[in-house]
């Protein structure tokens, strides 16, 4: 606050003009440089649909990396502001599904409970993650019917490699005759025949699959591009 006793003082007043007109430079300075010239500025204020809700939906055998992979996109999402939740295939079948047997049948509508939920998300802007075997490939064409915005990721890999990544043992109780119903060895998998993703996880890192994925999420302008400080340079 300026006082009445800087006006009975010429040096303080003196130093108040100067330090206006030095304010008032910044000013236009900031007003010329930032203000009427920024919204051009694409690289600064990229223009960017408005967000949108996704299913994401990442199928393969067990084993064959969906949960490693849905969790580091959810990961890379969360970093860029994106509303995001993830539903895993075994959390879900202890609790949205529990009770269920693995028989056709029982599978069919576990993986219609997982479509119905993930398009309730999606219709409300979030980008939801399904991770589940969903074997069976008229299912999952149910639930992309009823989306509107789907993106099938295939998590491909061989059979004998799902084996040797398999730590509790469940392949090998399957061909033992201990399992029944299990996928791949006693009830088929089918293969998305036109997915929109493809990952190989045997072939590619777990980065690197992520990224797949990511990448095709910009391209496709579901989510926006990691800003880097060297794209303003």
């Amino acid at each position: 606050m300026i006082s009445a006793q800087t006006f009975k003082r010429p040096s303080l007043l003196l130093e108040l003009t100067k330090m206006l007109s030095v304010k008032r430079k910044v000013q236009d300075w900031l007003r010329s440089e930032v203000v009427d010239d920024s919204p051009n500025d694409e690289r600064l204020f990229p223009t960017l649909k408005p967000p949108e809700g996704l299913t994401l939906w990442l199928t393969g055998l067990s084993g064959s990396g969906k949960t490693t992979i849905a969790k580091g996109v959810e990961r890379e999402l969360k970093e860029r502001h994106c509303l995001v939740e993830l539903l895993d295939g075994d959390v879900v079948r202890t609790n949205l599904s529990k009770g269920l047997s693995f028989s056709k049948e029982d599978r069919e509508i576990n993986i219609r409970r997982l479509g119905f939920v993930s398009n309730l998300l999606s219709r409300n802007r979030v980008v939801a993650i399904v991770a589940a075997i969903s074997p069976y490939r008229n299912a999952r064409d149910e639930v992309r019917q009823m989306t509107e915005n789907f993106i099938e990721v295939y998590i491909n890999a061989p059979l004998e490699v799902c084996e040797e990544r398999d730590v509790k043992g469940l392949y090998a109780m399957a061909r033992n005759g201990e399992i029944t119903a299990f996928t791949g060895i006693n009830d088929p998998y089918e293969e998305p025949l036109n997915p929109d993703i493809v990952c190989y996880t045997s072939e590619e890192s777990v980065e690197e699959s992520i990224a797949k994925v990511i990448t095709e999420l910009e391209r496709l302008e579901y989510i926006p591009a990691k800003l880097r400080i060297e794209d303003l340079i």
